[in-house]
């Protein structure tokens, strides 16, 4: 069982990114933009609504205030304002949630604030702590490190990200943006380190060498030519491989599950 996953809701006033009509006919949850790097008002309560209709499992996407510069670029922020401003984003996510009848299952933070968190502990602490005392229920999403240690530490259940587009180094790090293969473009060869993944639990590194890898979803951008062919072909061999497909919070209680099982069971 695997979720799977988009940044959705990035557009702004009359500006549009991605097809978000056509992946949520794909996705199982959403990460929505919440106003600091893309989103506004009626795109949030918009994208809501179709999650809603379409049983898609809704996620906070905060960042750094940084419209301009779309959540991309490092700000000089202390632990406090981190946090506040996560608390923030959440509020008004969740404020649309309610509205139509549901809530924020997860968060998952975007663009360089994203980044930081995996390896700044201060960072980390203030996305964990805003999470822990807005909804201890919420699942954050991340790669290993700082974040998801920090949330385990809080008592928050933690859902680890695959990124299957992107490079990974031989210590499991994604390789970085600038440098050359960072981004991987072949469907192929994405859709086959996807299945590979999922299923076999491994993905080959920029080393040569095979890295373990635990995912509960996986991330599907939408935002460039081909994405939603690639990740409706991505959907399509997962479940010829015999993958349920379900919303993360799903994927992370029937894990769960399995875990406590007793073994007379």
């Amino acid at each position: 069982m695997i979720d799977l996953v988009a940044d959705l809701g990035e557009g702004f006033g009359a500006y549009r990114m991605g097809n978000d009509p056509e992946l949520l006919e794909i996705v199982s949850s959403a990460n929505i933009a919440c106003g600091f790097h893309a989103g506004d008002p009626d795109i949030m309560n918009s994208t809501v609504a179709e999650c809603v209709r379409r049983g898609v499992g809704i996620g906070a996407h905060p960042s750094f205030p940084d419209l301009r510069g779309f959540g991309r670029r490092a700000m000089d922020l202390s632990e406090d304002e981190v946090r506040n401003d996560v608390v923030y984003q959440l509020g008004a996510l969740s404020g649309f949630a309610a509205l139509h009848g549901t809530k924020v299952s997860h968060i998952a933070p975007h663009g360089r604030l994203g980044n930081l968190v995996a390896v700044r502990p201060d960072y980390a602490a203030a996305v964990a702590d805003a999470a822990a005392g807005f909804d201890k229920n919420l699942i954050v999403v991340a790669q290993e490190g700082e974040l998801a240690t920090a949330a385990r530490e809080r008592g928050l259940r933690v859902g680890l990200v695959g990124i299957v587009d992107r490079a990974y180094q031989a210590d499991g790090t994604l390789v970085p943006r600038g440098l050359p293969g960072a981004v991987l473009h072949d469907p192929k060869e994405i859709v086959e380190r996807t299945v590979r993944m999922v299923v076999e639990g491994k993905i080959a590194t920029v080393a040569g060498t095979d890295l373990d890898i635990a995912a509960d979803t996986v991330l599907l951008h939408g935002d460039n030519p081909g994405a939603v062919d690639l990740a409706r072909l991505i959907r399509s061999e997962l479940t010829a491989a015999g993958v349920q497909i379900a919303p993360l919070a799903d994927v992370i209680a029937a894990k769960h599950a399995e875990q406590t099982k007793s073994p007379a069971a």
